[in-house]
């Protein structure tokens, strides 16, 4: 039964294919625990600083330094956070897809893009896009260091200050939940303020040591930092999350495929013997 025999091979081949992803989901649903602390534990950093900066937008210091201030905008700059390996579902394409709609408002306002790449998929993309890349960085692994991305931001900020960009955002995976993963683009600079509560009034400062040129050059390097960074965290973190979901659906999509091939393998099997039983008795009548 040559049918069958085919059936059979399609069967067992789908079945190992079923072994590999479902080995896969278990690898990314460890991956996806110890990523998700590392984000945990770096957000509440990365939000205190974000608001301290922005409060520092409201400020009056004697020093305005120049991520504070807005300019007139000729050409921006983006870091783009992906992955550097595929299965994970429509991550990346739908960052990109997210990160493409500000290429062409852009665009269409003549305004000019330099970008920096963090991950191989995003690599290859804006590669093909023929995009103006300044600097990249791929193969980071599933525990970045900060130091890792420190080459790329300080690209970007020696930009900033010489006047090559006027505005820097940064695109990334948001971590909603283990089902839902937000393509986000955040403005990093010039630092936008934010709303004044009520009970500080309308002047007010911090009070700075040393001074506040010393103080803020620091503070709002790192704040960019810790942006990107956290930026970084978030983006692996959906990254074992989406890949755990779609190697999943793949699971189930092939154990789906296997009953459905099974049942034609059943009937084909059921035609054979049937017509193997007719023939008997034919050539039993014929005697």
């Amino acid at each position: 039964m040559a049918v069958g025999k085919e059936i059979r091979t399609k069967i067992a081949s789908i079945k190992n294919t079923q072994k590999i992803t479902r080995a896969m989901e278990m690898v990314a649903a460890s991956k996806m625990r110890k990523t998700k602390d590392k984000m945990l534990a770096t957000r509440p950093y990365s939000k205190k600083i974000g608001r301290i900066i922005k409060h520092l937008a409201h400020a009056n210091p004697e020093y305005k330094h120049t991520f504070l201030v807005e300019r007139e905008v000729k050409r921006v700059g983006l870091i783009v956070i992906s992955s550097d390996r595929g299965l994970c579902g429509g991550l990346n394409s739908n960052l990109f897809r997210r990160a493409l709609a500000d290429l062409t408002k852009w665009d269409s306002a003549n305004i000019e893009v330099d970008v920096c790449t963090v991950g191989n998929k995003a690599s290859v993309f804006f590669s093909s896009l023929k995009a103006n890349k300044v600097g990249q960085v791929t193969k980071l692994g599933d525990s970045p260091h900060l130091q890792d991305i420190i080459g790329i931001i300080k690209i970007m900020l020696d930009a900033y200050q010489q006047g090559t960009i006027d505005e820097l955002y940064v695109a990334s995976n948001e971590f909603v939940n283990t089902m839902t993963q937000k393509p986000t683009v955040e403005k990093l600079l010039p630092v936008v303020a934010e709303e004044m509560e009520e009970n500080l009034g309308g002047h007010w400062d911090y009070i700075y040591e040393p001074d506040a040129k010393e103080v803020l050059d620091h503070l709002l390097t790192r704040y960019i930092e810790s942006i990107v960074y956290q930026g970084l965290v978030e983006n692996n973190a959906c990254e074992q999350a989406a890949r755990m979901i779609a190697m999943k659906s793949a699971s189930d999509n092939a154990g789906n495929l296997i009953k459905e091939l099974q049942l034609i393998y059943n009937k084909a099997r059921q035609a054979a013997i049937t017509q193997e039983i007719s023939e008997i008795v034919a050539g039993a009548a014929a005697v």
